[in-house]
C-alpha cells in the first residue's frame, strides 16, 4: 500500500496575520520564516492525527483489491471493518473521485461508481463493493489498483479549534527555539503536558 498526495492544500489553517498576532510580532522581517513554520506545524499536525486539514487530493495505490472475510468490529472501533474494505487513512474524506485498476490484459479500467459503496463519515473512511457486487479481477502485479479521493475539513474556518490552537503553540515554539538543542543558563526546560493532548480527540485510531 502506498499513499501519496496529488494536490496540496491551497491555503493553511492559520494565516500569517493570525500567527504574527499570536507571536506578538509587528515587523515583516520574519514573514517568510513564519509562513514556513505555519506549513511545518500543519504537516506535523496532519502526521500526528493521520488527518487532512485543508482540502487536498490523495491517491491510494494497492497491489490488489482486499479479499473477503467475515464482518467484524475491532475493539474500540464503533463500526465494522470488513476484510474486503478499502480504508482511506486521511479523513475527513469529502469524496472518492475514481477507483482504477489494471485488468488481466494490462489495460487501466475505471470502476462504475454504482459498483461500490463509500462510507465517508468514519475515520478511516471505508469503501466496499455494493450489494451483490465483487471487486474486479486485477492483473497480479504491484500497483494494480489506484483510488483517487479528496480529503480535508474544507477551508481554515472548518478546521477544529483544538488543532488550530495546537498549531499556534507549535509555531511559537519553533519560532522561539530555532536550534535543535536549547542551552539553559539556569532552570530546566520542561514541556507543557497539556499541549499535545489538544490533538487527542482528532487522532485516527490505529487498526
Amino acid at each position: 500500500m502506498f499513499l501519496r498526495q496529488t494536490v496540496a492544500p491551497a491555503s493553511e489553517p492559520i494565516s500569517l496575520s493570525e500567527a504574527k498576532a499570536h507571536l506578538r510580532v509587528d515587523i515583516s522581517d520574519d514573514d517568510t520564516l513564519i509562513t514556513a513554520l505555519i506549513t511545518a506545524a500543519r504537516q506535523f499536525a496532519e502526521t500526528e492525527c493521520t488527518r487532512a486539514l485543508i482540502t487536498q487530493q490523495w491517491q491510494l495505490v494497492l497491489d490488489a483489491f482486499p479479499g473477503p472475510s467475515l464482518l467484524g468490529a475491532p475493539y474500540g472501533v464503533p463500526y465494522s471493518i470488513p476484510g474486503h474494505a478499502i480504508l482511506l487513512d486521511r479523513p475527513p474524506v469529502q469524496s472518492v473521485e475514481s477507483i482504477q485498476y489494471q485488468d488481466m490484459s494490462g489495460a487501466w479500467q475505471t470502476m462504475q461508481s454504482t459498483d461500490y459503496v463509500a462510507e465517508l463519515q468514519s475515520a478511516p473512511a471505508r469503501i466496499t463493493p455494493g450489494f451483490g457486487k465483487i471487486w474486479p479481477i486485477t492483473l497480479p502485479q504491484i500497483g494494480a489498483v489506484k483510488v483517487n479521493f479528496t480529503a480535508g475539513y474544507g477551508n481554515a474556518a472548518a478546521v477544529p479549534q483544538g488543532i488550530r490552537a495546537w498549531m499556534l503553540i507549535r509555531i511559537a515554539t519553533l519560532y522561539e527555539n530555532r536550534e535543535e538543542v536549547a542551552t539553559m543558563n539556569r532552570g530546566k526546560l520542561e514541556p507543557l503536558p497539556y499541549v499535545d493532548r489538544l490533538l487527542d480527540a482528532y487522532r485516527v485510531p490505529m487498526l
